[in-house]
């Protein structure tokens, strides 16, 4: 189960929000989404579990709790939705 993890505290690292995974069950990847050009956290992050049981229990257990200095937001991770290009093509459908 792929689960979302928001308002994360942008020091969090990867390791730390396994660890507090961990105590509900085994944790097969952990996703801390980064600004591209910066580098730096955007402040949430995916953790895949491969136990359903488990994943929800942590879940329940860890959603609304403290993980480092925030209160942290955990749910069940939406499917990601393909976004279209965003440009067209470069003659924007002029006839010359």
């Amino acid at each position: 189960m792929n689960i979302y993890v928001g308002k994360l505290d942008y020091d969090t690292t990867a390791d730390e929000l396994k660890a507090a995974f961990e105590q509900h069950g085994q944790v097969e990847s952990v996703n801390i989404i980064t600004d591209k050009f910066t580098g730096n956290s955007k402040g949430f992050g995916f953790v895949e579990m491969s136990n359903d049981d488990e994943a929800t229990a942590a879940m329940e257990a860890l959603n609304g709790s403290q993980l480092g200095k925030q209160t942290i937001e955990v749910n069940k991770a939406r499917p990601r939705v393909e976004r279209g290009s965003r440009g067209g093509s470069r003659d924007s459908g002029r006839r010359w």
